[in-house]
């Protein structure tokens, strides 16, 4: 089947969602080099061109609405693709690498409060931002949160959301109310008045959730739940689970009020009453505050508030494979698999002649797992490929992602072949280098000098990669601003280089350009 193009530009890589509209895809920008996420209408949804032109109407209101509400916790919009006969209507945004909202929940896995109240709190963020544009988002439910790899909140599809303003058409067919029935509001059943209050009765259903890990209501049918969200009471948090707090609890039920008059004035109070279940910064979490295990903190944003991401953070997909236990020999690569390596290897040269570096180390990826748990973690197969994935990286300028990759690569050659073998070396080169391009130049320095002691003592200063390792040290020292130190590495290699090469060489060159500005800056030092 061949993949499908969007706005040729767009490829259609896995379908991973579907909603009233319309498909989710995992795309790939062929222009800028990443992925993203493409909402696609379903074309069977299109049976004339009038319900043609409505469906590009709400399309075209998603990405402008969308587009406009500016905060970290909506996914960005990136384009809106609409054909001329609108049988392609797509919307391309974000892809955000994290879990839904969902996997949090669990009647006999309770979260703690502060996990609870730092989801709602975040929620509440984003609400602020949508209603002040305004935008109201209607269809607030744990399957359109998503809680990024860093905790962040996503509030995704505002889709259905409507502007609230006169000259705004109603999209939504007459007795059909937009929203999930479990987090309706009541006036919302009733075909009532929207407002941002709508929302906050959404939100409370999420939070009664998220603290008792039961939905607010349940019932046999859609009708017996639409008429308890109107006229039942919803049962109060601490007969569910003794040791939430009452503030906690009596918040829930003001946002679960049938009148939205009588719910909060604005998710600045819900916020406000949120702050004191939420940790304060620096605040470590106890042993009674531990979430579940696989699943991001939604807390750590307020423990360590616009806290540097951590340096060594290995990508979340596509990472290192499973350790196994080595092999005492080496094992037949069943003909499926080598096949399909082969046409890994392929597939990547062919992407990696396009500069798609991304794609091309994510099709590397896909084959890596299977042929670890086929073959072992240290066969020569899968460390060939990770070691080819982890150079993509670097080629491509995602050195977050192959600084751990050559950084275990070299772990793993060393175990092999020891740890002055030339591929051990070679992977702790490359890793140093992607610390230098991560500012991480102290680091970076150590390295490559630990490498070039070892191959001084089993090879000669001017050999290949000794002479690559003292220029990458000697340029490395002069953008680090040490002069001296650079002119005392960089002087003995250009004349090593003119030796070698010649006075014309490209690197002789290089090398030379910069012991002039070094002695330029040196000899202006000494005339002041």
């Amino acid at each position: 089947m061949p993949q499908q193009v969007i706005s040729g530009r767009y490829e259609l890589l896995e379908q991973f969602n579907e909603g009233g509209m319309g498909v989710v895809w995992r795309g790939y920008d062929a222009v800028l080099d990443r992925p993203v996420a493409v909402k696609v209408i379903r074309q069977a949804s299109i049976t004339s061109p009038h319900v043609a032109e409505e469906f590009a109407k709400r399309f075209r209101r998603e990405a402008r609405i969308t587009a406009r509400i500016q905060h970290p916790g909506v996914p960005q919009v990136y384009d809106a693709v609409l054909d001329e006969s609108y049988e392609r209507l797509s919307l391309v945004m974000e892809l955000v690498d994290g879990m839904s909202l969902s996997a949090y929940l669990h009647p006999d896995h309770l979260l703690p409060v502060s996990w609870a109240a730092a989801v709602a709190a975040q929620v509440a963020t984003v609400l602020s931002y949508a209603h002040e544009v305004p935008v109201i988002h209607r269809d607030l439910k744990p399957g359109n949160i998503l809680v990024a790899r860093d905790g962040t909140v996503k509030v995704l599809d505002f889709g259905i959301a409507a502007i609230l303003r006169t000259d705004v058409t109603k999209l939504t067919a007459t007795g059909s109310p937009v929203g999930t029935y479990q987090y309706m509001s009541p006036e919302q059943v009733r075909g009532g008045r929207i407002t941002p209050q709508t929302d906050l009765y959404a939100l409370g259903c999420v939070l009664h959730e998220l603290v008792s890990g039961r939905v607010v209501f349940t019932a046999e049918s859609e009708y017996l739940l639409m008429f308890q969200q109107v006229n039942a009471a919803p049962t109060p948090l601490r007969q569910l689970r003794p040791d939430v707090p009452e503030a906690l609890e009596e918040l829930v039920l003001h946002l679960l009020r049938k009148a939205p008059e009588q719910r909060p004035a604005d998710t600045q109070e819900v916020y406000e009453r949120l702050l004191p279940f939420l940790p304060p910064p620096g605040q470590e979490p106890t042993a009674a505050e531990a979430g579940p295990a696989g699943v991001p903190d939604p807390t750590g944003l307020f423990r360590h508030p616009y806290a540097p991401r951590a340096r060594t953070q290995a990508p979340s997909a596509g990472s290192t494979p499973p350790v196994l236990a080595p092999q005492a020999q080496p094992v037949p690569v069943p003909a499926q698999l080598r096949q399909d390596i082969k046409e890994a290897y392929d597939r990547s040269d062919a992407l990696l002649e396009e500069e798609r570096f991304a794609q091309a180390a994510e099709v590397l990826s896909e084959v890596i797992e299977p042929a670890a748990l086929a073959l072992g973690s240290e066969s020569k197969q899968v460390l060939a490929l990770r070691r080819r994935r982890a150079a993509i990286r670097l080629l491509g300028g995602d050195y977050r992602a192959a600084l751990p990759e050559f950084d275990s690569l070299a772990d793993a050659y060393a175990r092999i072949t020891g740890p002055t073998g030339e591929q051990a070396r070679a992977c702790r080169a490359q890793a140093a280098r992607c610390r230098a391009e991560l500012g991480q130049v102290t680091d970076a320095l150590a390295s490559l000098q630990g490498v070039l002691n070892v191959v001084r003592t089993l090879d000669s200063d001017v050999s290949e990669e000794a002479v690559e390792l003292r220029h990458n040290i000697g340029m490395l020292l002069l953008a680090q601003g040490r002069a001296a130190e650079a002119q005392q590495i960089l002087e003995p290699l250009h004349q090593d280089m003119c030796v070698l090469f010649g006075p014309e060489d490209e690197i002789s060159i290089e090398i030379a350009d910069a012991l002039a500005v070094i002695r330029l800056g040196l000899d202006g030092d000494s005339a002041g």
